[in-house]
């Protein structure tokens, strides 16, 4: 069955950075677009936010204003894997990021990220 495994969340300081992972197995991975998502604090699911997708060749389209050129999507087919990588983290930033398939029919359990000093 499909699976989608996020990591590497946790508390950081503002300005700092987080690689976020996303594990997918179940599937032909690299034939799928793969998106981030999150959802702030005190936010519904319906509330949740497109950060970015990746396309399964490779292209990359961010969704966000708030998150250009802090944060960067990128894929390792080899690897089964997607990440998002998150410089300069700011506290509104803080939510739970999940990763999706595709459409968004499949989404991981999600991963904390905490920006706070």
């Amino acid at each position: 069955q499909v699976q989608l495994v996020e990591s590497g969340g946790g508390l950081v300081q503002p300005g700092g950075s987080l690689r976020l992972s996303c594990a997918a197995s179940g599937f032909t991975f690299s034939n799928y677009a793969m998106n981030w998502h999150r959802q702030g604090v005190g936010k519904e699911r319906e509330g949740r936010e497109l950060v970015g997708s990746i396309t399964s060749a490779g292209v990359t389209v961010s969704y966000l204003q708030s998150v250009r050129g802090r944060f960067t999507i990128s894929r390792d087919n080899a690897k089964n894997t997607v990440y998002l990588q998150m410089n300069n983290l700011k506290p509104e930033d803080t939510a739970v990021y999940y990763c999706s398939r595709g459409g968004g029919t499949y989404w991981g359990q999600g991963t904390q990220v905490t920006v706070s000093s």
